[in-house]
């Protein structure tokens, strides 16, 4: 099996990379960023080739993913606050990639897509359990707005074109080699001045993790028996960590008792943002989704490896 990997040298691309090729698949990774230390150990496997380039160039696309069988696009905008000052910036990186992976996958008669989507595509909806049917949908980011509009188009080629379609809806993902969030904001913020730290709204936003490998091991799970036509899974693990307690567990981890926590006040860290939502993933959890880390424990596993990196 030939799978293209879009946004491949990024932190939940790489570990699903890894599980690919143990499993024995041949692998194109593509991406426009000049960082590729995430994939840096797949640089000399003879089952692995990198090209940086980028997905909004069609023609490219379409000549790239030639002979492949599968189609994992993760690809997309990944810093959500920088979308919210920028709305071009997630309509390209975010929508218009998909638009071009769906128009390269039929060209190439590829038939088979994954795609990572989000649970900012629900909105800010507090105190629903919310289901992978769950209607009125209003994301209140240009993040989440582009990520619905993905599932919208994908939705249209799955029919029209007799594709398979896999879409997980997933919060927070953390793990070894993440390049942004609050864990890594916080250790970073630490570094610089390990007497004081800044957290963005009153930290009281309860938030659910999954580690990464939970996920890239879930991704090809389901890739593996994926059905025809289009499915959506919410995936997570049905537990909450604070913004206080992932400040408290980052402290521990770097060994600083007494540190001031200064807050920016508000809900939310910025605008955009959702403070708390709760996932429904019994779906999920009916089709074999399991996980190792619950959130807190995602969370102290990943400053483990990311003070060890």
């Amino acid at each position: 099996m030939k799978a293209l990997v879009t946004g491949g040298a990024g932190f939940i691309a790489s570990h699903l990379e890894d599980l690919l090729i143990e499993d024995g698949w041949d692998i194109v990774s593509i991406d426009f960023s000049d960082d590729t230390g995430n994939i840096d150990h797949l640089t000399d496997n003879e089952s692995f080739e990198f090209q940086k380039m980028d997905i909004n160039n069609i023609d490219e696309l379409i000549e790239i993913s030639k002979g492949c069988d599968f189609v994992f696009h993760l690809a997309a905008n990944s810093d959500i606050r920088a979308g919210s000052e920028n709305s071009e910036v997630d309509f390209k990186n975010t929508f218009m990639t998909t638009k071009n992976v769906l128009d390269a996958i039929v060209k190439n008669e590829i038939g088979n897509l994954f795609f990572a989507s989000t649970s900012a595509i629900y909105g800010d909806k507090p105190g629903i359990d919310l289901k992978e049917d769950e209607g009125n949908l209003k994301p209140i980011s240009h993040y989440g707005a582009y990520k619905l509009a993905s599932e919208a188009v994908i939705s249209s080629y799955t029919h029209m074109y007799g594709l398979n379609s896999l879409i997980f809806r997933f919060p927070n993902v953390v793990g070894s080699r993440l390049t942004h969030g609050v864990i890594f904001d916080f250790i970073n913020k630490l570094k610089r001045n390990p007497e004081e730290l800044e957290i963005l709204g009153d930290g009281l936003q309860k938030k659910q993790y999954v580690h990464v490998t939970d996920l890239a091991e879930g991704i090809m799970s389901f890739s593996q028996n994926i059905g025809d036509g289009m499915d959506v899974y919410n995936i997570s693990t049905n537990s909450f960590i604070n913004v206080n307690r992932i400040a408290d567990i980052v402290c521990e981890g770097m060994g600083l008792k007494d540190v001031q926590y200064k807050y920016t006040g508000g809900s939310i860290g910025w605008k955009g943002d959702v403070s708390t939502f709760s996932y429904d993933i019994s779906k999920a959890e009916a089709n074999g989704w399991k996980f190792k880390f619950d959130s807190e424990q995602a969370v102290r596993e990943t400053v483990r490896e990311v003070l060890t990196e």
